[in-house]
């Protein structure tokens, strides 16, 4: 059984991602990482957070939802131990507002703690979103403070790994949202220009993408881990 470690979206909690492990199943071990609250760390420091949480002694593939992106390509850059593959998720790069022009442009997530939810979930789930789901959103939004929010929006304006994607020597999967409201098509672009063995699979949904839609998410992130496996045993 493959080790499947989950780095979450803006919010870091690792909360929203309870759907998404159910729908997985019995094929994967999961491990969910979580950035702390407080106080307000850049993506180095994250990267360190997220490096505690990689298996030592056994396979596994990394999977980063939005905001973690460019943790996790710095990570797959290094070459780890064990690590057979890499899944990003309506992720980037770069930041994947720069053609609006600066970090106002993004602020979107980080004003959380002042936008009306509806609007919120409106840009991040789309409509019509479940009860369950709107109510898991609301609880990772409230457990971190508006500061870190606003710093790690910050933070993704001015990221970028792009240099290490072409050091990526594993499968890559992106998974692209067709509503995706915040991150843009070219973001896909780049990593499928810049990674050697990416590929992208498009399915319907907003920018939550796995928690809007997480059996179709399991059944396409299944199909790459196995796929993954197999090469990796022929390596």
């Amino acid at each position: 059984m493959i080790t499947l470690v989950l780095l979450p979206g803006m919010d870091g909690t690792g909360l929203l991602f309870a759907d998404f492990i159910s729908a997985l199943g019995p094929e994967f071990n999961t491990r969910v990482a979580t950035y702390p609250a407080d106080p307000p760390l850049g993506y180095d420091e994250l990267e360190v957070v997220a490096r505690s949480f990689l298996p030592r002694d056994e396979p596994f593939i990394l999977l980063a939802e939005s905001f973690s992106g460019p943790i996790a390509i710095s990570i797959a850059a290094s070459k780890p131990t064990g690590l057979v593959g890499l899944i990003l998720c309506c992720s980037f790069a770069r930041n994947p507002r720069a053609v609006l022009a600066g970090v106002g442009s993004f602020l979107g997530p980080a004003l959380a703690k002042l936008l009306p939810m509806a609007i919120l979930e409106k840009y991040l789930l789309g409509r019509p979103a479940s009860v369950r789901t709107r109510s898991a959103l609301r609880q990772a939004l409230a457990a971190v403070s508006f500061n870190t929010l606003r710093a790690r929006a910050k933070v993704v304006a001015i990221v970028d790994v792009t240099p290490k994607l072409g050091a990526l020597e594993i499968p890559v999967l992106y998974l692209r949202a067709t509503h995706d409201l915040l991150v843009t098509r070219a973001a896909c672009d780049l990593i499928l220009e810049k990674a050697p063995d990416a590929r992208v699979a498009e399915l319907k949904g907003p920018h939550l993408l796995l928690q809007a839609a997480p059996i179709a998410a399991a059944a396409v992130i299944r199909d790459f881990a196995r796929s993954t496996i197999e090469i990796s045993n022929h390596s």
